[in-house]
């Protein structure tokens, strides 16, 4: 009986690891002159850097450089707590069709930033880490329609995303 539970253990673990060893897939192209402009933050796992953070959004404008900045707002602690804001940088991946960007906020560190999902007309986005242990549903809207929602969380658990990390950003603000 105890081989059984072992082999059982020993099975779970490897299809666990093969799942989530497989390589997280980006969408095919992104035109970034549609995806500039101002994010709200739906939902997204829990991060130190974003601790306390509500009414959370991010804004992207096309450099005459050759890459995107990137403003990052939030209020802290409450909807109408004092404004946290940091600036960045977002550089293209080559041959990634645009879907993979590098975001540099601190010199020299920079995190992966890839677009999983989006929108056809760009009203919402998905962006992780090839890791997944980041996650961000973005919306131009403070709100996203719930069937929209609920069909991109259908999208995140086939990617083999853990949905219970998610959590929801308040987007009440003033």
């Amino acid at each position: 009986m105890s081989k059984t539970i072992i082999n059982l253990i020993l099975t779970i673990l490897m299809t666990t690891t093969i799942a989530l060893s497989q390589p997280l897939q980006t969408v095919a192209n992104v035109d970034l002159n549609s995806y500039v402009g101002k994010w709200h933050e739906i939902a997204s796992y829990p991060q130190r850097f974003q601790k306390g953070c509500q009414c959370t959004t991010a804004e992207y404008t096309l450099s005459d450089k050759g890459y995107v900045i990137v403003e990052n707002r939030c209020n802290r602690d409450s909807i109408t707590g004092k404004q946290s804001y940091i600036k960045g940088k977002a550089f293209v991946e080559k041959n990634s069709g645009n879907a993979k960007l590098k975001v540099q906020f601190f010199w020299p560190f920079k995190g992966k930033y890839w677009i999983i999902d989006l929108a056809d007309n760009y009203s919402y986005a998905v962006v992780s880490h090839p890791n997944r242990k980041y996650l961000w549903i973005l919306s131009r809207t403070p709100k996203m329609d719930n069937t929209i929602y609920q069909q991109i969380l259908s999208r995140l658990k086939e990617k083999e995303f853990d949905l219970t990390k998610l959590q929801l950003t308040a987007q009440s603000c003033k």
